[in-house]
């Protein structure tokens, strides 16, 4: 994009959360003009962006008006508006993702059905457009225990998820249209990070390995590069790729996928956008996945995504019984540790399990990595004052 050399290109992001944030700081590189809507105008992107617009992302006014200042538009969630990004498209828009194939991704039935027309590995599933008709379809000896539903849409950080594993959850069953799905026995959960642009190049991100916090149900510690045997690392960046291409998607696609005991890769979901799990690659990777996202909405060539040290990241997470105005216990001790790299999102306020911010921790082997992070782990706390 040429004319992205004269620093007058307007990026618009829908939504200023901590990945709204990371990517003003990425374009910043090249100065080029951020502007940012989010609904709350102390947003962590908002101090950062060069201009802010206060505005509802599920409004459409709102979107259409903001897509209406920006040459480019993108986003740092899937809760989007899509009439009103249909409407800037039809108006030669440039929009990453497209808003014909965010409306896929916005609904986990229609994800489910596109794994299935491709013929990626994913988990037997089925449609349900409400409560009744899941408890209709158990005592008709139709669906079996355990299984896990999610709300077609909406669900987001483990939000819209319950995990049924006998009667006795059917009180957690959620209400809405739902794409219920086999409940797969887990050995780890992982992710790929795949950009694809407009030139045809597609590079993908080492896969990481996920851990989940058991209450928040929250990506807690990741490791890059995973402990998974190599054949199975490459498989999951081969169906990343797969999936971007066979979706026609440009643009950034986190990829999260489930292993289970027999090293078989299962799909989970994809977002189309940066992602939790490519944190670390801001400090372990020669190109973060803030800045591959740019590149690749621009069509410029992308980045080596070759891993220069193996990284673990822990997310920061408010502590349980916290809630108010935030205190960072351990900072100053953490921060003299070597290879740990601490970014704070500027909430201002902490709430239980919230995500407040992450450690990248770099070493020379994984191994020790872990142990720098499992003492992060313990000294790092998010408290209110």
């Amino acid at each position: 994009m040429e004319k992205l050399v004269t620093s007058e290109i307007k990026l618009g992001i829908i939504a200023g959360g901590q990945l709204g944030k990371m990517l003003v700081l990425a374009a910043s590189n090249w100065n080029v003009k951020t502007y940012v809507m989010d609904k709350d105008e102390h947003c962590p992107a908002s101090s950062s962006c060069t201009y802010f617009f206060k505005g509802d992302p599920l409004n459409f006014n709102d979107v259409y008006e903001f897509g209406c200042l920006v040459d480019v538009l993108t986003l740092e969630l899937e809760n989007v508006n899509i009439e009103a990004l249909k409407k800037l498209k039809s108006e030669n828009k440039k929009i990453y993702p497209d808003p014909f194939k965010l409306e896929i991704i916005q609904d986990k039935g229609l994800q489910k059905q596109f794994y299935k027309k491709i013929d990626v590995p994913t988990s037997s599933f089925t449609l349900f457009q409400n409560k009744k008709e899941i408890v209709n379809s158990i005592e008709n000896g139709m669906l079996k225990f355990p299984f896990v539903q999610k709300l077609r849409k909406g669900g987001y950080d483990g939000r819209g998820v319950a995990i049924i594993r006998s009667k006795d959850d059917l009180n957690i069953l959620l209400e809405g249209a739902s794409e219920v799905e086999e409940h797969i026995n887990i050995e780890k959960e992982i992710s790929a990070i795949v950009a694809r642009n407009e030139r045809g190049e597609v590079k993908c991100h080492p896969t990481v390995e996920m851990e989940f916090n058991p209450n928040a149900n929250l990506v807690e510690m990741l490791l890059c590069p995973s402990t998974l045997p190599v054949n199975v690392e490459t498989e999951a960046e081969d169906l990343a790729i797969k999936i971007i291409n066979q979706l026609n998607l440009y643009g950034l696609l986190a990829v999260e996928m489930f292993v289970d005991k027999n090293n078989k890769i299962w799909i989970n979901e994809i977002a189309p956008r940066t992602h939790n799990s490519g944190h670390h690659t801001i400090e372990s990777a020669i190109t973060s996945q803030f800045e591959q996202q740019l590149r690749a909405i621009f069509n410029l060539p992308l980045g080596s995504t070759h891993l220069k040290l193996p990284a673990v990241m822990i997310n920061l997470l408010g502590e349980p019984g916290f809630e108010g105005k935030v205190k960072y216990e351990g900072l100053t001790e953490c921060m003299a540790t070597e290879g740990v790299k601490i970014h704070l999102y500027g909430k201002k306020i902490t709430k239980p399990f919230r995500k407040m911010g992450h450690v990248t921790v770099l070493a020379p082997t994984i191994d020790e990595a872990k142990r720098k992070a499992d003492i992060v782990k313990q000294k790092m706390k998010v408290v209110s004052w």
